[in-house]
């Protein structure tokens, strides 16, 4: 057991708590969360000394894990580029714990990552949401699959439009095969539903949880127009969605607000490396929460360096976004939209044990990094 005392809680389930304390199980859950309470006998007890206690931080987008740190073929595992229609694919086939990414997140206060394929493909294969903290992924999943990828705009036109002269070669085509995919897969499950038999087809079959919704498209799309056509073909066809990246979203938020998909937003920190992103701003998230939309915020990592997810959620506090928003949106907004939350994101009676004392708040202060991080009851970093 561990026993925190002396911290200012942030529980992300209600009021702060100054000199709060939380009581950690042997089991890696959280048992007690208040203020005033005891340490039991044998535990091992933390002083915070006043500082910051938050949930572990939740990336809600990226892709740490799956590839290489070190750039080359060797380890480029992030996309699948044979075939733009990849939906068979499964993030934990390509993920190496040992990434050593993961514990640059933790030192930075982040516990739990959804990870995934990169957006080369129309349809890349699923996410997986996943703790940082372990030697097997395995023992590490919260819960997969999370989520389907597919990408809008210019990266599946630039993979096989300029390259492999193939389609998409422009924005319509990449949602004709979207479509088309969607359309096969709903005739396929409707066959096996009336009992036909339908000769297997793995990549149909991979999309029949998307079709029942158990889990929603994860639309990787930066420009209005590509948002605009994520959001066309999800209605079209019945869907659960997040926006992912929704770059400018904030030109079109009352807009995006009558239909009322998450957006995960970002990477919103460094150059506008591409046409798409020109927009590009910190004022977007705040922008979409004052519409009424649930926001959280992505590093994109390896885009941003995922230790910077507080960083990032501080900016666009700056920008507009409120600061509790900025809170909720890299812990419980993150974990509502990943559909986890009801293990971490918030420190709750129940829920897993992961813990991070900060040094400095860090959406207040540039590297205000952790001064102890805890997953699973575990202390897996500590200054």
């Amino acid at each position: 057991m561990i026993f925190i005392h002396n911290g200012y809680i942030k529980t992300m389930a209600g009021p702060d708590i100054e000199n709060g304390c939380i009581l950690l199980d042997d089991n890696g859950k959280i048992a007690a969360v208040g203020a005033g309470l005891t340490a039991p006998e044998g535990a091992q007890i933390i002083d915070a000394e006043g500082r910051l206690v938050t949930p572990g931080c939740v990336e809600a987008h990226c892709h740490i894990g799956i590839g290489e740190e070190i750039i080359g073929w060797a380890g480029a595992d992030y996309n699948e580029k044979s075939d733009p229609i990849t939906p068979q694919m499964r993030a934990i086939d390509g993920i190496r714990p040992e990434d050593g990414r993961l514990m640059n997140g933790i030192r930075g206060g982040v516990t739990t990552i959804c990870t995934g394929p990169g957006s080369a493909n129309v349809v890349g294969g699923t996410f997986v949401a996943m703790k940082l903290y372990g030697n097997c992924v395995d023992d590490m999943v919260v819960k997969n699959p999370v989520a389907m990828k597919c990408a809008f705009g210019e990266n599946p036109k630039s993979v096989y439009g300029q390259s492999a002269k193939k389609a998409p070669i422009t924005r319509m085509a990449t949602a004709s095969l979207l479509r088309e995919l969607l359309f096969k897969a709903k005739r396929y499950l409707q066959a096996k539903e009336d009992g036909k038999d339908p000769a297997f087809d793995m990549k149909l079959e991979a999309m029949i949880p998307v079709l029942k919704k158990e889990i929603p498209l994860k639309a990787h799309a930066h420009r209005t127009d590509d948002i605009l056509t994520a959001i066309r073909i999800a209605q079209e066809f019945d869907l659960d969605m997040t926006m992912d990246h929704c770059t400018e979203g904030h030109m079109i938020a009352e807009k995006l607000a009558q239909y009322n998909y998450p957006a995960i937003v970002g990477p919103s920190f460094g150059s506008k490396s591409k046409y798409e992103l020109a927009n590009k701003t910190f004022e977007t998230a705040g922008v979409l929460h004052k519409a009424g939309l649930k926001v959280c915020i992505t590093t994109d990592a390896n885009v941003t360096p995922l230790e910077n997810l507080p960083m990032c959620a501080g900016l666009a506090v700056e920008a507009g976004l409120p600061m509790e928003e900025g809170w909720r949106a890299v812990t419980i907004n993150s974990a509502e939209i990943v559909g986890v939350a009801d293990r971490v994101g918030s420190l709750e009676v129940g829920k897993d044990a992961d813990v991070v004392i900060w040094k400095k708040d860090p959406l207040v202060y540039i590297g205000g990094a952790a001064y102890t991080t805890i997953i699973d009851g575990k202390i897996v970093w500590q200054a």
